[in-house]
């Protein structure tokens, strides 16, 4: 599954950051790395950004960058 497919309130943890060359090392520096939990906070009115909850902080990314990031349900 795919990070823009999970609902809002529930932890997932990353498995794979998908990608290629500027885009994926963006994703990586902000934090979005695999095995990291992440939970979806926020989305927009119109559905695009979302904001995710992730090491502590709150982060805002496209849909188009969510896509990318790949997700499973994160174990209680």
């Amino acid at each position: 599954m795919t990070l823009d497919k999970c609902p809002v309130g529930k932890e997932y943890r990353i498995t794979a950051v998908n990608g290629e060359g500027a885009l994926r090392r963006r994703l990586l520096d902000m934090g979005i790395t695999p095995r990291t939990v992440v939970m979806i906070r926020k989305v927009a009115p119109m559905g695009d950004p979302i904001e995710i909850h992730l090491r502590g902080y709150e982060l805002t990314i496209r849909i188009d960058d969510a896509k990318k990031i790949e997700v499973e349900e994160a174990e209680a």
